[in-house]
């Protein structure tokens, strides 16, 4: 394993994995809403039922989908993520709500019991919520938004489990095990709860990249076509397409699309037409367009281009694309910035524009409302989470007001 960009090659990530904290280090390979400054705790996920002090009435029917264009009224569900070993993290996932038109967070509560929920993600129907446990022992924890209460954990079959994401269909959850380089699945019950894992692929290939001691996969997503799973693996600078049984609930590998030694690939977006991607590169700090077949699942990346952030030490975490398709948005660690880009010849240019501070410290992850027209950054060494206003026609960005206080943010989830 690595350290990013040479920064305590290898200490932190083992740390990591064997549930010690690192309060100074930041990784080598930080996951999706995961894996920055985080600790891996040494016990098994809980499965106790949480409590809440608050609630929030639960999000409707396709909340989040980037299909959802009208600015809905009223306040809205906000769930944020955080790490509940960590010095000075939070009991659990942080209940919150934001307002459409000013975008100002209200914190309503914590659902507590689930252990280090560093990534968040929610069924289809809006009806569960989903988390990892980044633990050691991984897990993935259900629950149920009505009343909060914990449906199930189970085990993600590998360390660190980093990122987790819902199969379009509603019946498979896809979890990333950063620390041993594997992808679960898990069938989701007509509850939302998760039943046992019905597969397990590991990594094994090709050799970790340079720097690197061995696979991390970093984010598990479904294709906008539906027709196929890709898997971004860190470790070994590859990303991983599998076909979906959907009846046994298994994957088989179809492609694979390397990206030049030690890039670090760590997040990737589609743009909404479906034939084009954008990823992050976190350990050369560079984005690249990919081509998407989606008859063979084929990804092939371009040339790297630059994160627009100089020459200082930053580290690329994630990209989100406007519902219009027109602008991408990058957040840089280390520069503390967002990027953006406007999207050209239908998806297949990514233009550097400009950047805008992003208002604190290390923003791990960032994720558009439904309706695109705010966009919120977990700003995990300032506790913290900004929100800014996207301009509907520019895509520039203009913060709302301050940023609102989050135990150790690593994700943000707007319904």
């Amino acid at each position: 394993m690595t350290s990013e960009a040479g920064r305590e090659p290898g200490a932190w990530s083992r740390r990591r994995v064997l549930g010690m904290l690192a309060a100074t280090a930041v990784p080598a390979s930080l996951a999706g809403c995961s894996g920055s400054e985080g600790t891996t705790g040494s016990s098994s996920p809980s499965s106790s039922a949480p409590s809440v002090s608050t609630s929030v009435s639960a999000p409707a029917a396709e909340a989040g989908s980037p299909s959802v264009s009208p600015t809905p009224t009223g306040p809205r569900p906000l769930f944020l993520g955080t790490y509940t070993s960590a010095e000075g993290g939070g009991t659990g996932v942080g209940v919150a709500e934001y307002d459409t038109r000013s975008g100002r967070i209200t914190g309503r509560g914590t659902i507590d019991g689930v252990a280090d929920p560093s990534y968040l993600a929610v069924h289809p129907d809006g009806r569960t919520l989903y988390a990892v446990n980044e633990r050691a022992e991984g897990g993935v924890t259900a629950v149920r938004l009505s009343d909060r209460k914990v449906l199930s954990t189970r085990s993600s079959g590998g360390e660190a489990p980093c990122h987790l994401s819902v199969h379009p269909g509603g019946r498979w959850l896809f979890s990333a095990n950063y620390g041993t380089g594997s992808v679960a699945v898990h069938p989701v019950e007509p509850s939302g709860a998760l039943g046992e894992r019905t597969d397990l692929v590991v990594h094994s290939s090709p050799a970790p990249g340079p720097g690197q001691q061995g696979p991390h996969a970093h984010q598990v997503v479904t294709s906008p076509d539906g027709g196929h799973v890709l898997a971004v693996d860190l470790g070994t600078d590859t990303v991983y397409t599998y076909r979906l049984d959907d009846r046994r609930g298994t994957l088989s590998e179809v492609a694979r699309a390397r990206t030049r030694p030690g890039a670090g690939p760590r997040h990737l977006t589609f743009h909404p037409g479906g034939r084009y991607a954008y990823l992050a590169n976190e350990v050369d700090d560079t984005v690249v367009v990919c081509a998407y077949d989606p008859d063979s699942g084929r990804l092939t990346p371009g040339a790297p281009q630059s994160t627009g952030t100089g020459s200082g030490t930053n580290y690329p975490a994630q990209l989100v694309v406007t519902p219009n398709g027109a602008h991408a948005h990058l957040a840089n660690r280390g520069h503390d910035s967002l990027t953006r880009y406007a999207v050209e010849a239908g998806g297949a240019r990514l233009r550097l524009v400009d950047t805008v501070p992003v208002g604190g410290e290390f923003p791990r992850q960032i994720a558009l409302s439904p309706d695109g027209g705010l966009l919120f950054a977990a700003l995990q060494r300032s506790s913290a989470v900004s929100v800014f206003r996207v301009d509907p026609d520019s895509g520039a960005l203009r913060r709302t007001g301050e940023p609102f206080a989050s135990p150790v943010a690593v994700c943000a989830l707007p319904l």
